[in-house]
């Protein structure tokens, strides 16, 4: 049975893509939260009601990828359809977002490019109303790093696009939203993506600077913790968890 006192749920898909500013977020305003690394298949979990809230993040696999090589993608399927069906909160960001969009019957693809560092998107008419975008401007900076991009499922609300990416933002019912971007990182956890990562950034080394990402990364840091703070106290406060 869901109630505010349940803790939160974190899942986590690669050890270096952590909760950042959001775990800051929930242990400044004492929610409580369980991380659930879903690389390790006996961290599973299988009761979404169990939780106030679920929080899928993101990670360098495809939804479509070799569930022989990533076991967790059917068992993370099964868990958010039935999380969505029983109206538990859930927030995706990045592969998590494609996860629920993919739950929720949407495709997920290959976008028309990939998205990698600070760029803009835009709300939409649904966006600027929505309670989870708030207080939040109409146009955001935000931070990307994807390679793929979701159908915003049918019956559900359009938040937020880009020039590249016209899906960046989605909700369905009434507290089930994806994010396309980032806003739980922090410059030392992009610093390590920069390095993990280098074959991907050496791959598009023609229209990726890794050196101005890291440099607009500290430069963006504390009005971006700022404008995630509030995001992160807006879906707290429609889940019920915060008033």
């Amino acid at each position: 049975m869901i109630t505010p006192d349940n803790p939160v749920l974190v899942i986590k898909h690669i050890d270096i893509e952590g909760p950042g500013t959001l775990s800051d977020f929930m242990e400044k305003n004492a929610v409580p939260y369980q991380v659930v690394n879903a690389f390790l298949e006996d961290s599973y979990v299988e009761e979404p009601d169990d939780f106030s809230a679920i929080i899928s993040l993101g990670g360098p696999m495809g939804v479509y990828d070799d569930e022989e090589v990533y076991p967790f993608l059917g068992w993370e399927d099964a868990f958010l359809k039935r999380a969505v069906r029983e109206n538990v909160p859930v927030l995706g960001i990045c592969l998590g977002a494609q996860l629920i969009a993919k739950a929720t019957g949407a495709k997920v693809t290959k976008a028309p490019a990939k998205e990698i560092g600070w760029l803009d998107v835009s709300l939409t008419e649904d966006g600027q109303t929505d309670p989870l975008f708030k207080g939040l401007p109409e146009k955001l900076l935000v931070f990307q790093w994807h390679g793929d991009t979701f159908e915003i499922p049918k019956g559900g609300k359009h938040l937020a696009k880009s020039g590249v990416c016209p899906n960046q933002a989605f909700r369905m019912g009434t507290n089930a939203y994806g994010l396309q971007f980032h806003l739980e990182v922090t410059p030392p956890m992009i610093n390590q993506w920069i390095d993990a990562y280098t074959k991907e950034l050496d791959s598009l080394k023609d229209t990726v600077d890794p050196k101005k990402i890291a440099r607009q990364s500290e430069e963006n840091s504390t009005a971006y913790n700022e404008r995630a703070e509030r995001f992160y106290r807006n879906f707290f406060r429609i889940a019920g968890v915060l008033t």
